[in-house]
């Protein structure tokens, strides 16, 4: 066989592939790989995303949570993941803009071992003491952390929820002991038992446990008040002028999954998130939606990591 008949053989069989992956893709149960403990946003977000993928697809779609090592557990896993699109990574700026710039090194390349597929939602943060913290503003707390340089504590069991808090005591010249956990819902175990002081934490986290009267909300971490909360100022309102930090949730799959099955994903993720389930996240929780194309998400992506770079500069935090 010479070479041009190889290729044009080569390339036919190529093309017969890409028409069987559309046609046959999907056939089998979805894994969504989650890198942060079973309660947290990104769990809740993935859980109602699932449901809606199963709904429209009719296959089934599990939840894999591997918290710990602030993502790098979960990406590592989904770095690993076959390359056929039914293992999908539900992750955030955590792994994929935030942990290049907070670590020397990291088990995977944020770029080169994944594929993006689509956004899925942007949110706030909610700032929550334990009720045993006499502070009852931000104001307040500044002024406690102040007169005890080191006593006061905040926990993170993100990089968002981290940076969010380094960031706080950087504006506000303040020094408190940082405590980090695997998820934030672990950390909002010890806030309720008044192991630590405070945390800034998502809204899907932290929402429940105000309205339970079992914390204490003092702010919201972006620039305008939550429309769940409409009464709790901003933290940049309540005494720390100009503070503002969010997070985002999106879905990327490994490095070699082939195209075509890339954009069939994109289609069938943005069509679950118009569904009740993800709507009833959305509304909840305080998350906008947030749907791109892959390249839009890449784009997306390579800023963020710039914007996150920049933040944790400022916030003056060396990496590990």
């Amino acid at each position: 066989m010479s070479q041009v008949t190889r290729s044009c053989a080569l390339g036919m069989l190529a093309l017969a592939f890409t028409g069987i992956v559309r046609a046959d893709y999907p056939e089998k149960q979805f894994t969504f790989i989650v890198p942060f403990a079973a309660g947290s946003a990104t769990d809740q977000l993935a859980r109602s995303l699932g449901q809606e993928v199963t709904r429209i697809t009719k296959q089934a779609a599990i939840v894999d949570n591997k918290p710990g090592a602030s993502g790098f557990i979960g990406a590592e896993a989904a770095k690993k993941a076959p390359p056929d699109g039914y293992t999908v990574f539900i992750t955030t700026n955590t792994t994929h803009a935030a942990n290049e710039h907070l670590f020397k090194k990291i088990p995977y390349d944020p770029v080169k071992d994944y594929l993006p597929v689509t956004g899925l939602g942007k949110g706030g943060q909610i700032m929550i003491v334990s009720l045993s913290t006499p502070a009852k503003s931000v104001a307040e707390f500044i002024a406690l952390a102040k007169a005890q340089p080191g006593k006061i504590s905040f926990g993170s069991g993100s990089s968002s929820s981290r940076v969010a808090g380094e960031l706080f005591q950087q504006m506000a010249g303040v020094e408190l002991l940082h405590v980090p956990y695997k998820s934030n819902p672990l950390a909002i175990n010890d806030l309720l038992g008044g192991q630590i002081n405070m945390m800034i934490t998502d809204m899907a986290t932290g929402l429940p446990q105000v309205k339970g009267g079992k914390v204490r909300a003092l702010g919201v971490s972006t620039s305008k008040r939550s429309p769940l909360l409409p009464d709790l100022p901003t933290i940049s309102e309540a005494g720390l002028k100009g503070y503002d930090m969010g997070f985002w949730f999106a879905a990327y799959v490994s490095a070699k999954t082939p195209p075509p099955v890339v954009d069939k994903l994109h289609d069938i993720l943005v069509e679950a998130t118009k569904g009740a389930a993800m709507q009833q996240f959305y509304s909840s929780t305080g998350t906008d939606p947030f749907v791109t194309s892959p390249a839009e998400l890449g784009k997306f992506q390579s800023a963020e990591s710039e914007k996150w770079k920049t933040i944790i500069k400022k916030a003056g935090i060396e990496p590990e």
